[in-house]
């Protein structure tokens, strides 16, 4: 979540002429009130959910052609929820739906080539982008796209996954080989990536098959991935001076673990692709609930007005849940 900036203070400052004439208690409290907090996540309040759960399907989400693909990276930005569509086709030609609050599905960015999809701190979306194998940027308004991270080591990387980003922009993502074959070159092995503010890419870890989800916790100091494929994990690495330390597994038995977020409480809503369904955990990686769909499921991210629905995106699907408190909109 977007940290809450801390509410400042002001010396006194001499009276406007307009000032001059309010009471003397009422000018000192005006003078000296603190500023307003920008951009402040709401308050973090409300129960995680428990027991077994079934989500619902939004209505008018259904793919208009015939062709197999999946719905990829929700991410909620304003008042709306854009996701990645994207098709098994060569290439694996891919755009970006959004879905307003009408309840209207449109294109936002054709032509995208991107798979997970994150928020940065201007509002723009940052896309992890199998068609150029690399870590793009959209600016919504016009549909540019600018690079992020195009190589490692002088080579492009393999298929861009999901990713998420730190207060500080960090940028960390994972590169597995699912659509290895949408462009040409790629890595000797399938990593998490870190990109520095400045630009610099490194690794973070190169002992995860495929990995493939992956979350910071709401303060920022611990990093998620999922992946391994039937019997998967979700590893966690501590975060010391903005750099992951050596990874831990928190979670074993994750079958085909894809996309993941996180509520304000730092539980871990984790999806099983093929299982079709989402599992919640505790920090400390207990169970808590388990979310059902009635497709394959990639990905999900909270939304709505409060923040507290949680969308999850799979084969051809969008579907939702309320819940009893808010999370990260990625």
């Amino acid at each position: 979540m977007t940290p809450i900036t801390q509410a400042r203070s002001f010396p006194r400052r001499a009276a406007t002429p307009a000032l001059r004439f309010l009471p003397g208690a009422l000018l000192a409290a005006l003078l000296c009130a603190p500023l307003a907090p920008v951009s402040a996540a709401p308050p973090c309040s409300g129960a995680a959910p428990s027991g077994e759960l079934t989500a619902t399907r939004v209505p008018g989400t259904a793919p208009a052609g015939s062709e197999a693909g999946l719905y990829e990276g929700p991410v909620w930005i304003g008042d709306a929820l854009y996701f990645s569509d994207f098709t098994f086709g060569p290439g694996f030609p891919s755009r970006i739906q959004r879905l307003g609050p009408d309840g209207k599905l449109g294109t936002a960015i054709p032509d995208s080539g991107s798979n997970g999809l994150a928020r940065d701190a201007r509002g723009n979306i940052v896309a992890a982008t199998h068609n150029v194998k690399g870590v793009s940027r959209f600016d919504l308004a016009s549909g540019k796209r600018s690079l992020v991270a195009a190589t490692f080591q002088g080579q492009v990387f393999n298929s861009p996954n999901d990713l998420a980003i730190a207060a500080d922009g960090t940028v960390y993502f994972t590169d597995p080989s699912f659509q290895r074959a949408a462009a040409p070159g790629g890595q000797d092995a399938t990593r998490v990536y870190r990109v520095a503010p400045g630009g610099k890419v490194s690794v973070v870890d190169g002992g995860i098959a495929n990995p493939n989800g992956i979350a910071l916790s709401p303060a920022g100091d611990m990093l998620y991935v999922s992946g391994g494929g039937e019997h998967g994990v979700v590893r966690a690495y501590p975060i010391v001076g903005g750099v992951p330390g050596k990874g831990r597994d928190l979670i074993g038995g994750v079958a085909v673990p894809d996309g993941m977020t996180v509520d304000c409480q730092g539980n871990l809503y984790v999806t099983e692709h093929t299982a079709q369904r989402l599992r919640v955990f505790s920090p400390a990686g207990k169970q808590l609930a388990v979310i059902k769909v009635d497709a394959n499921i990639t990905n999900a991210a909270f939304g709505g007005a409060d923040g507290k629905t949680l969308f999850m995106t799979g084969a051809g699907a969008v579907w939702q849940i309320r819940l009893g408190l808010s999370g990260k909109p990625y």
